[in-house]
């Protein structure tokens, strides 16, 4: 898997291309909160749930579906206000889209047993054919080690820098609207 951090700074890219009118403290918290959650999976380790089973690691909650509805989810228990049913459904394909990012970071990683992009219905692991990011390690004390600074390297070079353009350029391109 990608690191947190790693999944955290694509939640970010991926919001800064919202209006700034539904962007809050909230929003960047949830969006971010939806791009790590996937791998609350890993709890299934201490239960004897099996890496490739349906409820294993990168399994169901790394999914497409998951991620749609985890998207809605979010939109509907976080937004209870009353607001317009498109900046619902803004809301649920942002966090829909954080969710997605996590799977889609996970497929670029060198480790592990692939991502179960399409379960329910098929419950095969996937990667990328490109795989640049180095697979963290589980534990946070396994990545305060030559592993660990690895990782971040990997996920600085082909995850923040590409985050941190595309950030700039909506930065660019919002000044850009606000002065036209």
């Amino acid at each position: 898997m990608a690191s947190v951090f790693g999944h955290a700074i694509s939640a970010l890219a991926i919001g800064s291309s919202f209006k700034n009118k539904i962007i809050t403290w909230k929003f960047w918290f949830i969006g971010v909160l939806c791009s790590i959650f996937p791998d609350a999976d890993v709890i299934g380790f201490s239960f004897g749930i099996a890496y490739e089973s349906f409820w294993g690691h990168r399994g169901f909650t790394h999914s497409l579906v998951f991620a749609f509805f985890f998207g809605i989810f979010c939109a509907f228990v976080f937004y209870l206000k009353k607001i317009s049913i498109a900046q619902r459904a803004f809301l649920a394909f942002y966090f829909f889209l954080c969710t997605a990012s996590h799977s889609i970071l996970d497929a670029m990683t060198t480790g592990g047993k692939g991502v179960a992009f399409f379960s329910p219905f098929d419950n095969a692991r996937y990667f990328f054919p490109w795989r640049p990011i180095k697979v963290s390690p589980l534990g946070i004390e396994n990545f305060f080690s030559s592993w660990g600074q690895k990782v971040i390297l990997s996920e600085l070079i082909w995850i923040g820098i590409p985050c941190a353009i595309w950030i700039l350029i909506q930065i660019i391109r919002k000044n850009t609207l606000q002065k036209a």
